[in-house]
């Protein structure tokens, strides 16, 4: 692997990060990973909400909890800490002077709020037209619905993915993690980076809106096709697929297995494992459209017979077929499985504090890779660095 070990993908980039919670820190982290520098506002008063989303928290020397919550860690790091106050003349200011020389603004206050304190992206293009600003909200800057506060779970609920959620006849449910934020978020990493390229083109900055609901909407993928197509409102399955038979969890002997059938000839093979070879070429069962079609009583057999087994077993002889199967890791199982030691998917850190072990980024760049240089950052540690503007080091 050939890399550069003095620039990064971003190396250069100025960010000036007004955001708080998840969706816009998932997409500055993300920026800063790549080598973008980084400066998080926040308010002095307590600082980003998540700082108190806890426990757990990091601990001091002696012992004490400090402001960095794991929430907060996990989408803060490779970030500069400031404290400004918005409301008054002096921080305002200060952040307007501090996007005078930004290439990246983002935002994520409700709509009007930025503009209220001259931060709106009108102001402060004007001393900077080439200027990337990016403005997440809950509902987007339009529609009747733009003055309505967004959270994560509002999203869900709003954009449909609830309804798609948990077991079959049951309430609706929410993804396990705040995925319409992180979600978000990787969208404004993209539309991010396709303004700087577009303004490498022609020197003009631009103005991005993105909608956490917006998202949302756009991440149904299949789900959504498919009623556009068909006309049918999706059901809740639990873990079955609405497309592909069979495609979900199945309990065994001592715990549950995913089967994850994606062609025929895979089915074949499964019922071969199973004993049921006959059941591979049967006409209700031998297509994929077939076997939706019966899905209920494809799976009345194959359940029973899969209870019948212990995990690894089946796990070993699907394997040995290969038919996609898999275990269901829980969390500490999957950090610290085989794989994600292999792929680095567990980094540390070090910090005033201690080491620090964080989630990796999956990036693998072979010239420009990602980078661990700043372990999440106390309250306002960056205050005086920051106060004049960016320093010539940045």
């Amino acid at each position: 692997m050939v890399t550069d070990d003095k620039r990064t993908a971003l190396s250069g980039l100025r960010v000036l990060d007004l955001t708080r919670v998840l969706a816009g820190p998932t997409c500055t982290q993300l920026l800063g990973d790549l080598g973008a520098t980084v400066v998080k506002l926040e308010n002095p008063d307590g600082g980003d909400d998540t700082r108190q989303w806890g426990p757990p928290y990091v601990k001091d020397a002696d012992g004490q909890d400090t402001d960095l919550s794991a929430y907060f860690m996990a989408t803060n790091r490779n970030k500069h800490a400031i404290t400004v106050d918005i409301r008054s003349e002096a921080g305002q200011a200060q952040l307007q002077n501090l996007a005078r020389d930004a290439d990246v603004v983002i935002e994520n206050f409700k709509p009007g709020t930025a503009a209220k304190y001259g931060l709106g992206y009108e102001q402060l293009s004007t001393d900077n037209p080439g200027l990337i600003y990016c403005a997440i909200s809950g509902f987007g800057q339009t529609g009747p619905n733009r003055d309505k506060p967004g959270y994560d779970l509002m999203a869900q609920g709003y954009g449909g993915i609830m309804s798609l959620t948990g077991a079959a006849g049951g309430e609706p449910m929410k993804v396990g993690v705040a995925v319409a934020d992180v979600m978000c978020g990787m969208y404004a990493t993209v539309g991010i980076l396709a303004a700087l390229n577009h303004r490498h083109a022609t020197g003009a900055g631009q103005y991005i809106d993105l909608a956490l609901v917006d998202t949302q909407i756009a991440w149904l993928i299949n789900q959504g096709t498919n009623y556009l197509l068909g006309g049918q409102v999706p059901a809740r399955r639990g873990n079955g697929h609405p497309n592909i038979v069979p495609y979900q969890v199945f309990p065994t002997r001592d715990g549950h297995v995913i089967i994850a059938v994606g062609n025929d000839g895979q089915f074949r093979r499964m019922c071969e494992v199973l004993g049921i070879a006959d059941l591979g070429a049967h006409p209700d069962y031998a297509t994929n459209p077939a076997r939706v079609a019966n899905r209920d009583a494809l799976l009345a057999i194959l359940t029973p017979l899969i209870l019948t087994r212990n995990t690894a077993e089946v796990v070993t002889a699907m394997e040995a077929q290969k038919v996609p199967v898999g275990a269901v890791h829980n969390v500490a199982e999957a950090l610290a499985s085989d794989q994600a030691i292999a792929r680095k998917m567990v980094v540390e850190m070090a910090s005033d504090d201690g080491p620090l072990r964080l989630l990796g980024n999956p990036l693998n760049l072979s010239r420009t890779p990602v980078r661990y240089d700043r372990a999440p950052p106390h309250l306002g540690v960056d205050n005086a660095t920051f106060e004049d503007g960016w320093p010539d080091s940045d």
